[in-house]
């Protein structure tokens, strides 16, 4: 899979595939639900099947105050579409010469000059252009007038609802990272700098790895079962989101103890999953009542990872 961050480095051996274009952010089923199509298109028309994509998201532009924390960074997202069959991703540094693209300016240099589309599959909530003048019909028309093929994918929903990056990003600043799983195509995951914090852990038997410059969403407080990746491997953590009240400190941590791992990883940037939320988090009257906690939060972790398909 090809990452590409500017047009200027687009090969003319890609032009003449099926494209999608949007945000993608979380990568969700509904999301896999468009590129299995955007593969049956690219392979229909002998090309390439490549998403447009947006970095960072245009609202993060336009109305800083109003962005939404992002489910997932750049390089995460292409992994993510990459192991759904895309071919290339084109993450599109976003600027107000971008932004300020009418509809059919879009749609002549995007999709025609630079990417030389054949196809293109869109959701029925796509728009595009300034101000978002063009919707799923004005694309038909000029897709039509051009003689490029286009589907208009049904959205998929579950029992309650459909499926969105709105509604997976509401339930993560909830705290319920399972239900938000069912709906992605992964486990929710953060990445973040491990950093030097007041290292109590470590002194009561339990050390953690204190991660800072979190890009993305940061589920609620709480306790959950996950995993963390160091270099690139799996290891199943009990993860702390929060305050330590226990300790008098009100500040907002993220903090994994890595079961059975015994390495320092000062400086590294590390990954986190988070498979289930064991708890809220409490004050304890002691020390000791907090080891008693700490040891029964290990073993639910343990427990979930017994039961958790091999990696």
């Amino acid at each position: 899979m090809k990452l590409i961050r500017n047009l200027r480095e687009f090969p003319e051996s890609l032009r003449g595939g099926a494209i999608t274009i949007g945000n993608f952010d979380g990568v969700h089923r509904g999301h896999a639900t468009i590129i299995d199509r955007l593969k049956r298109h690219a392979h229909e028309v002998g090309g390439a099947a490549i998403v447009f994509t947006f970095d960072p998201h245009p609202v993060r532009v336009l109305r800083p105050q109003e962005a939404p924390a992002p489910l997932t960074w750049t390089d995460r997202k292409a992994d993510l579409l990459a192991e759904l069959g895309v071919d290339v991703v084109v993450a599109y540094p976003t600027d107000m010469d971008l932004l300020s693209l009418g509809h059919q300016e879009f749609f002549s240099k995007i999709v025609q000059e630079k990417l030389g589309a054949k196809a293109m599959v869109e959701g029925p909530n796509f728009f595009f252009g300034k101000n978002r003048s063009g919707d799923v019909h004005v694309l038909r028309q000029l897709c039509d007038s051009n003689g490029i093929a286009l589907e208009v994918v049904t959205p998929i929903q579950d029992d309650a609802a459909l499926i969105s990056s709105s509604r997976i990003r509401n339930l993560i600043a909830a705290g319920d990272v399972g239900a938000a799983a069912t709906m992605l195509t992964h486990p929710y995951r953060i990445r973040g700098m491990v950093t030097h914090g007041a290292a109590r852990g470590g002194k009561i038997g339990f050390p953690t790895a204190n991660l800072d410059a979190i890009d993305t969403l940061i589920p609620a407080a709480g306790v959950y079962a996950g995993r963390t990746y160091v270099d690139r491997r799996s290891h199943w953590s009990a993860i702390h989101i929060g305050p330590n009240p226990t300790f008098g400190e009100n500040a907002l941590k993220v903090e994994s103890h890595i079961l059975d791992f015994a390495r320092s990883v000062y400086g590294s940037v590390v990954e986190v999953d988070f498979i289930s939320r064991l708890r809220d988090i409490l004050c304890f009257g002691s020390q000791e009542q907090l080891i008693q906690q700490l040891k029964t939060d290990i073993g639910c972790a343990r427990k979930i990872a017994s039961a958790w398909p091999a990696l």
